[in-house]
């Protein structure tokens, strides 16, 4: 699977097996993406196919295993079907032979819990047609309207397509600028990108990359080099940049190179601009120097990859919190979405990463909880400028 889907906005299609999730999904993208059967639990474990719709543009549809399976394997594909519902930005909820009850009450409450937005349809309408009096009591519960159809006769894709446009936030799939408002047209931003055993063979990571073209689409002229050639540039830059971006593991190097007129931050904290908890990043932040011995660190990194000694979030992030602390430190590293072990209530504090590989819902519900809790969160660049002591020139370009 290609992580680039992890970016686009996710639609979840859940309801009990043989609802016809796996055939919604094929109506949805006119093709055979997904295995239909007759036999119910064909769909195991989540499923994901990246499509285009037209109005929202390229989002990421999740075919999930039935919710009335059974069975000891039955309750595992149960548990990894609601592990997708904080990761949602739509969920899409099927009833057949105008049933409900309480599996999809049950769904509904923890698409509410977790603020994600849903659409009801009524499948197999042209076997069993939507009953008007139980669509009635259904929305008199929910204040929800139920759309008939049927993916065997998909007269009114339209109406389902509309219905998804019209309940997914904008803000799912409208695009924030990561520097918008700091720069305007030919104004130059500096980005230094260290080559180091963590950068890809052959190519930039991804926030490089996208910062590299949101510089573009801001009208803005790029500059691009390694922090070895930082300061023989900073001698002879003409025009001055605006702004100077920076990965956090040189923080330290590039703000003595850099004149402190020129404001300076990091990829990461970029990315918390813009589609992390920016407020609650900045708040808990300074929670890092109030830690004690023995305190549990939590860090979340939102990909999977291969562990080197120069690892960010494994090796260098508690080396440097350490050394700063002078503590006994206890750190659990979390890899893509996975579960949090123990209780959010066993951590001291939350670091997370920008986020880069995963979409602004799914970086946000991954510290809801901390939040919720009263758990100070705070993200790589954060972390890594406050231990620095550069915290509060990295974080000023972005507060007003």
């Amino acid at each position: 699977m290609s992580r680039g889907k992890d970016r686009k906005p996710h639609i979840g299609i859940y309801g009990k097996r043989n609802n016809g999730k796996s055939s919604l999904i094929n109506c949805l993208s006119e093709q055979e993406t997904a295995i239909v059967s007759d036999i119910a639990g064909t769909t195991t474990d989540p499923v994901k196919k990246s499509i285009e719709i037209f109005g929202i543009g390229p989002v990421v549809l999740v075919d999930t295993a039935g919710i009335d399976d059974s069975g000891d394997l039955g309750k595992k594909r149960i548990k990894k079907t609601v592990q997708t519902i904080p990761n949602i930005d739509l969920a899409i909820l099927l009833l057949v032979n105008n049933e409900f009850g309480t599996d999809e009450n049950e769904l509904i409450s923890r698409f509410k819990k977790k603020e994600v937005p849903y659409v009801i349809i009524h499948n197999k309408s042209d076997d069993t047609p939507l009953d008007s009096e139980f669509s009635q009591r259904i929305k008199s519960g929910l204040s929800h309207d139920i759309i008939e159809f049927s993916c065997l006769k998909p007269t009114n894709l339209e109406s389902v397509i509309s219905a998804m446009k019209y309940s997914i936030p904008e803000s799912a799939y409208i695009y924030k600028s990561m520097i918008g408002g700091l720069v305007k047209a030919n104004d130059v931003v500096l980005l230094v990108t260290p080559i180091d055993s963590e950068a890809p063979e052959g190519r930039m990571i991804l926030p490089q990359v996208q910062l590299i073209r949101d510089v573009l689409d801001n009208d803005a002229v790029c500059i691009v080099l390694k922090e070895s050639e930082l300061e023989s540039y900073i001698k002879v830059m003409q025009p001055k940049p605006v702004l100077v971006i920076t990965d956090s593991q040189v923080f330290d190097k590039v703000d003595k190179a850099v004149p402190s007129d020129i404001p300076m931050s990091s990829f990461s904290i970029v990315l918390a601009r813009q589609k992390g908890n920016f407020d609650d990043y900045i708040k808990g932040t300074p929670k890092l120097g109030e830690l004690k011995d023995g305190d549990k660190v939590l860090l979340l990194e939102s990909c999977t990859h291969q562990v080197t000694c120069d690892d960010i979030g494994r090796v260098k992030i508690p080396r440097w919190l350490n050394e700063y602390t002078n503590k006994n430190l206890d750190y659990t590293v979390v890899s893509g979405l996975d579960e949090v072990p123990g209780d959010i209530t066993d951590y001291a504090i939350v670091i997370q990463c920008g986020g880069c590989m995963i979409t602004k819902k799914q970086v946000q519900s991954r510290v809801r909880a901390a939040i919720d809790a009263g758990i100070p969160i705070t993200n790589y660049g954060m972390a890594i400028a406050f231990v620095q002591g550069i915290f509060s020139r990295a974080v000023i370009p972005f507060i007003d």
